[in-house]
């Protein structure tokens, strides 16, 4: 198939991105460098491509339709008449464009090196529309399964609410409460429930490579051969991002940015999973000036241990839940790899359209 050198602003537009305020209560998505970061209730642009601008992670390349908010921390590109902007999405995620970034102390992306880089593309519209459709695709398969997983999870949420939060578990109407703990529940310290532990250091230069995913303050920051917690396993933060709680299902190597959860006591990993998240732990930060948790504080935080018979009942509801959502992000794997087997196939033009 026909390709052509091009300068990437013969087909795109380039656009500042701008600061923004962030708030939880608006619906438009924000963008930074390493995707979004949050919401806003204004919005910037609308229907572009999304490039990180400065930092680690200067040239990645992200993708919205619909209105949203670009940091500025980010270059947003639009396409000129007849170009297709899901085409050129894809294009530059094929592209290693982060090469050309220019700064001393740390990298940079601009539009005067935007303008500067040629690459080989296809130039008739209706070839780029097909090259897109094929990989969108897969995307859009991925998108549906990523929603599938949060209803999911929500319904393990909204049960877990229903019971342990506003009490209304099954036979609620006929077990007395007493000192506002029903019978045969107890309001007890959060250590005598789970133990937190500081996760431990591992060096970006010491890592090997390895399926043992590596866990930080934020989720899975990287891959390794050799695990320090077994599964299944709760992880949050310790320092930098607190509040995020993880649910992990496979051997993993919590790092010293993270607290895990080293001992269940008298609670289930997904029980935890929930009383951790329903605590708001970011509320608990006891840092000056980087957001830090401290375990010693929140494990004297009193939470409501239910019954033997109340845990059991929804850990066999979520257990369920979580095998349908382990099993969506193996597919989500699978389309993953099979998108990006296609992805420099289609752009180089080996394979006909």
């Amino acid at each position: 198939m026909r390709l052509v050198e091009c300068s990437i602003a013969d087909a795109l537009n380039f656009y500042n991105g701008k600061a923004v305020s962030l708030d939880d209560s608006g619906e438009i998505e924000v963008y930074g460098s390493n995707g979004k970061i949050g919401f806003a209730k204004a919005f910037n642009h609308e229907n572009g491509i999304i490039l990180g601008r400065v930092g680690a992670y200067c040239g990645s390349v992200m993708f919205s339709e619909g209105k949203f908010w670009a940091s500025d921390n980010t270059i947003v590109l639009k396409t000129k008449p007849m170009q297709s902007l899901r085409y050129w999405f894809y294009r530059l995620k094929n592209f290693p464009i982060r090469s050309f970034a220019g700064g001393a102390a740390q990298p940079l992306m601009t539009h005067g090196i935007l303008k500067g880089i040629n690459l080989k593309a296809h130039p008739e519209l209706d070839a780029q529309e097909k090259i897109a459709d094929i990989l969108s695709s897969y995307d859009d398969l991925n998108d549906n399964n990523r929603r599938r997983m949060a209803l999911l999870e929500d319904s393990a949420r909204q049960l877990y609410r229903e019971w342990f939060v506003r009490l209304r578990f099954p036979g609620h109407e006929h077990t007395p409460i007493v000192d506002g703990v029903p019978q045969g529940w107890e309001r007890a310290p959060l250590e005598s429930a789970l133990v937190l532990q500081r996760g431990f250091d591992l060096p970006t230069q010491d890592r090997q490579e390895g399926e043992v995913p590596i866990y930080g303050s934020t989720g899975i920051l990287g891959y390794h051969n050799q695990a320090k917690a077994t599964a299944p396993g709760v992880v949050t933060g310790r320092s930098g991002t607190l509040g995020e709680v993880q649910y992990v299902d496979q051997d993993y190597w919590p790092l010293n940015t993270a607290l895990w959860v080293k001992e269940f006591k008298r609670v289930t990993p997904l029980f935890a999973l929930f009383l951790l998240r329903e605590m708001d732990l970011k509320q608990f930060n006891g840092g000056a000036s980087v957001p830090t948790l401290d375990r010693k504080s929140v494990h004297r935080i009193d939470v409501l241990i239910p019954s033997t018979q109340m845990l059991r009942a929804f850990d066999e509801f979520a257990v369920d839940v979580f095998a349908q959502v382990k099993k969506l992000a193996s597919q989500n794997q699978k389309l993953r790899q099979a998108r990006d087997l296609l992805l420099p196939r289609l752009m180089n033009g080996e394979l006909a359209v």
